[in-house]
């Protein structure tokens, strides 16, 4: 019976060990979001807060930084302007989070930032799609010039990239290797299953348990 009691203890102090901790999942292009919501139930399930907004246009055809400014608006709605967050981030996902944390002001409450897949140095596949967003995210394009320059701004915050070197939208892959990150290589086999890699979550949970709790910049 104490084993069992102590057991069961163990079990209520592990699904709450990240009580409270506030989670944000940011899409990739084309997607709403669904696709995180396996990952959310399991943070949930350990006692963290998560929001998964669903930018539009989803194809970035009016600007990644219009994502940006949608994504900073939900999460003041949510929570205010100045609790602490944790942003993971999928694709073109986190290039929306790094202009909102680069440019809008929100690395002030960011504790960790994840990003699976995303193209920092841009992917050529985005010459093969129109509209704004794909213009920004081809290599070499002034957006992502804008944001080497300011990237400094992150410094403080726990930052993560995983990548695929089967990824056949980011081209090449080596685009997702971020020199300020602590960079991952993970064996999916196709771009959409980085997020879906048991790696990649637990890591994604060991990094929110290890900055949590941490005050705004």
């Amino acid at each position: 019976m104490k084993r069992l009691a102590y057991l069961s203890m163990s079990m209520s102090l592990a699904n709450t060990a990240l009580a409270g901790e506030k989670v944000v999942f940011v899409h990739g292009i084309f997607e709403k979001g669904h696709s995180f919501i396996p990952m959310k139930k399991k943070m949930e399930a350990k006692g963290c807060e998560c929001l998964i907004p669903a930018l539009k246009p989803a194809d970035a055809r009016s600007g990644i930084e219009t994502l940006a400014a949608q994504l900073k608006k939900e999460i003041n709605a949510k929570w205010g302007e100045h609790e602490n967050i944790h942003i993971v981030a999928h694709s073109m996902g986190g290039l929306v989070s790094r202009y909102y944390l680069q440019e809008l002001g929100g690395h002030l409450r960011c504790n960790s930032f994840t990003t699976m897949g995303t193209p920092h140095h841009g992917t050529i596949a985005a010459h093969f799609y129109p509209g704004k967003g794909a213009w920004q995210m081809r290599p070499g394009s002034e957006f992502l010039q804008q944001l080497e320059k300011s990237e400094d701004r992150l410094i403080g915050i726990s930052l993560h990239s995983f990548r695929t070197p089967f990824d056949l939208i980011i081209l090449p892959s080596k685009s997702s290797h971020w020199k300020i990150a602590e960079n991952h290589i993970v064996y999916a086999p196709a771009h959409p299953l980085v997020m879906h890699t048991p790696r990649v979550q637990r890591k994604i949970i060991e990094t929110v348990q290890t900055y949590s709790g941490q005050s705004a910049k």
